[in-house]
């Protein structure tokens, strides 16, 4: 028979263990998750942002015969003292300006050329671009390696926030819809704000999950972990689709037996015909070879294609495809094109720009409650109930997320290591953190 005296045994996962992982995974995220979200909603914007501050070189007078491609690059190295030649751009019409990309003291610099008299019109530092600076500031926070590694940890950390989110808005009682999928407006400011906390994260979970893992490929740490993990299973190709890091400086280009010059006319007269979605990056051989090499850097990945082009006949020597890429490869692309909002057009963009704000109005609407809740002199931290309940599943989950995700492995067994050895032999710092056990065992869940 049952005892109706026995002590009640509590739910797992402990509804205040979690609520406390969510409070701190969004004391660590918040910060920069709210920057990565503005500068990610600039982002998805890049080709009408490069559109408009290009306008100028892209209404040129037309009607005027343009220069040999080859002209135009010797007139910019001219013009530009010291530099040596990189690749060059495709006009992506007849009125556009040619991009010329020389390499001068270790920086690519993209040139401006006026292909009817081969006159430089403008030159620009290709990191010093507004977009450069945008993706740096999303992509490493301005702190190159060890930014990049803020970022991944805060990828992970939200990703800790938006699965014990989820378990914290799971509804235990269905009273209605109201503040399960739409808020509550008339129930006050607290209920308000915790309704469009929990209501719009359930809305965009799934978009920002999807949104961050896309993401890790770029990353310093998952890129290369991903990488080494290719090579052990044998799926390595020899080269990625993908930077995973961006280095400040270029190496100058090696130097080409005797590069001719001319050969570049050959090419362009032969890769204009194919058509390639824009831009198409065209750049000389190397070595004693004669082959060039034909990009189309579309951020549409699904329709990238590498060419190679005889120098010296204008044959196309070999194309890949996006379609004859390894399907690692070909997901990851998806992702990416998915992630900058090129996948599918104005939609794309758009999707993205709802899961940004969404991102931005759910950090807006956690501090907020924190700072409602939180009493004077402490950090307002769920306190800690009894001690703490493992199970098989939770340590086969935490191990899973470790294993795929090194860096958040590493960061939680440091919280893990202060939290037990450091934070709790001082008594002040422990009240602090709420980490001291309540008085009484049965705390009511908020």
């Amino acid at each position: 028979m049952n005892n109706p005296d026995a002590p009640r045994k509590r739910p797992w996962p402990d509804y205040r263990a979690v609520w406390r992982w969510h409070f701190y995974a969004g004391l660590f995220s918040i910060p920069i998750l709210v920057v990565l979200s503005i500068s990610g909603t600039i982002y998805l914007f890049k080709p009408q942002i490069e559109s408009w501050l290009d306008k100028p070189y892209d209404q040129l007078p037309s009607g005027a015969a343009s220069l040999p491609i080859s002209k135009q690059i010797e007139a910019t190295l001219a013009a530009i003292p010291g530099a040596r030649f990189h690749s060059f751009e495709l006009p992506a019409s007849s009125t556009a300006a040619t991009r010329v990309i020389v390499i001068r003291q270790g920086e690519r610099i993209r040139c401006y050329v006026d292909p009817a008299d081969g006159k430089l019109l403008d030159q620009k530092v290709e990191e010093d671009r507004f977009i450069a600076i945008i993706r740096r500031l999303h992509g490493e926070l301005f702190l190159g390696n060890r930014g990049s590694y803020l970022v991944e940890l805060t990828a992970c950390w939200t990703l800790v926030l938006i699965f014990t989110g989820l378990y914290l808005w799971w509804p235990r009682k269905w009273t209605g819809l109201g503040g399960v999928l739409f808020p509550r407006l008339t129930g006050g400011q607290k209920i308000f704000w915790r309704d469009i906390h929990s209501v719009s994260g359930i809305w965009i979970s799934g978009f920002a999950i999807v949104l961050i893992l896309s993401g890790l490929p770029w990353s310093t740490f998952w890129g290369n972990y991903f990488r080494n993990v290719r090579h052990w299973t044998g799926t390595a190709v020899a080269r990625q689709d993908w930077q995973i890091s961006r280095s400040r400086t270029e190496k100058e280009p090696g130097k080409s037996a005797q590069l001719d010059l001319t050969a570049a006319d050959c090419v362009f007269a032969a890769a204009t015909p194919l058509d390639l979605p824009p831009p198409v990056i065209i750049s000389p051989p190397r070595g004693n070879s004669t082959e060039w090499k034909v990009q189309s850097m579309t951020q549409n990945r699904p329709y990238r294609a590498d060419l190679t082009i005889d120098g010296a006949s204008g044959e196309l020597t070999s194309r890949q495809d996006f379609v004859d890429r390894h399907v690692i490869d070909q997901v990851v692309g998806v992702g990416i094109a998915l992630h900058e909002g090129q996948l599918f057009g104005w939609p794309n963009q758009l999707l993205g720009v709802v899961t940004t704000s969404g991102l931005i109005l759910l950090s807006a609407s956690g501090v907020i409650l924190w700072w409602r809740r939180r009493d004077r002199g402490v950090l307002g931290a769920p306190a800690v109930g009894a001690a703490p309940r493992f199970s098989l599943g939770l340590i086969v989950i935490v191990a899973g997320l470790a294993v795929y995700l090194p860096l958040f492995g590493a960061s939680l067994l440091a919280v893990y290591l202060a939290e037990r050895f450091v934070l709790r032999r001082s008594p002040g710092v422990r009240s602090w953190l709420g980490l001291s056990n309540p008085q009484s065992p049965e705390v009511a869940a908020v």
